[in-house]
């Protein structure tokens, strides 16, 4: 019996009344369905920007420019992340709450940590390093965040007489170590690509891929960052359709180091490829030069992709 399209499905199934109720819905379905172009992310912008703000005010600042989340590098907060005490966990939580914005998760996890690195050579170095991720997961868990981003370039670097290979092998140790942490607290790491200016290893989005691939858990995936994409000969656009299945998380920025709409990079096709490919995640400013202040920086940012975001929509 060959197989029916919904038009013939309703055409055969109806009768009177209801035959001709379907007969005039249905084209006004279709062109409801067909005028959805609606963007299915939300906006972040990562904590660090700001500096020395007290976390509540960077809350309440975000929020009123329009951002739904923060995104946090816990070394704002402490170069160790045990060592934060679970009242401070709750009030950061709280104050993220009472400013109507989300912690969606957190980055640089390793960054100014001491004697963790994910392929390093040493067995005892990757048992803390396997330990600590575990513990950031808590953390993240705790302030209500679901992702954590993986880049700490320099923690992750191919240490001298450390082959790619060996390297991988030691991260895969590292990371499926810490799944099980990461599966009980329902955190996601994404694996950062960063272009071999910032790193040895990891340094394209199909690395990136392929160690999520060995590592083999639905907690282990990759996220996408405009300034290291643009560092791949493929196209930015190409890229996100391209690995639109393991991509959890993006990283807005230009490869000036500002946010995105301050420098030449065009997203404009780069948000139409995160709309086609139906990406629901967050789409997060992350900046490296702090120099037109963290004000102007967040709000040119987030007008800019809501004007993207027109263009999309309208």
């Amino acid at each position: 019996m060959p197989r029916q399209s919904r038009r013939d499905f309703l055409k055969h199934s109806a009768t009177g009344v209801g035959a001709a109720l379907a007969a005039t819905a249905l084209p006004a379905l279709d062109k409801a369905v067909a005028a959805d172009k609606s963007v299915p992310w939300k906006y972040s912008m990562c904590n660090e920007t700001f500096e020395d703000w007290p976390q509540g005010r960077i809350f309440r600042f975000l929020a009123e420019c329009g951002y739904q989340a923060v995104e946090i590098a816990p070394f704002t907060i402490n170069t160790d992340v045990t060592e934060i005490p679970a009242r401070q966990r709750t009030r950061l939580r709280k104050q993220a709450e009472q400013a109507g914005i989300e912690i969606c998760g957190l980055h640089w996890l390793l960054s100014k940590t001491e004697g963790l690195h994910l392929t390093s050579p040493d067995a005892d170095v990757r048992k803390r390093t396997t330990e600590y991720l575990g513990e950031l997961a808590r953390f993240c868990a705790e302030l209500g965040g679901t992702k954590m981003i993986f880049g700490s370039p320099k923690q992750r670097n191919l240490l001298p007489g450390v082959s790619y290979e060996q390297g991988t092998q030691h991260a895969v140790e590292v990371l499926r170590g810490a799944m099980p942490v990461l599966e009980k607290t329902g955190v996601v790491l994404g694996l950062e690509p960063l272009g071999p200016k910032e790193t040895n290893f990891i340094v394209n989005s199909a690395d990136a891929v392929a160690l999520a691939k060995l590592v083999d858990s639905p907690h282990c995936k990759m996220m996408l960052d405009c300034k290291a994409m643009v560092q791949e000969p493929t196209p930015i656009p190409e890229l996100i359709r391209k690995h639109a299945a393991w991509m959890v998380h993006f990283h807005a920025n230009d490869p000036n180091l500002r946010g995105p709409g301050m420098g030449d990079l065009d997203f404009l096709p780069i948000f139409k490829a995160l709309q086609d490919v139906k990406f629901s995640g967050w789409v997060s400013v992350e900046v490296f030069d702090y120099t037109p202040g963290p004000e102007r920086l967040a709000r040119e940012s987030f007008e800019y992709m809501k004007k993207i975001e027109g263009k999309l929509v309208g």
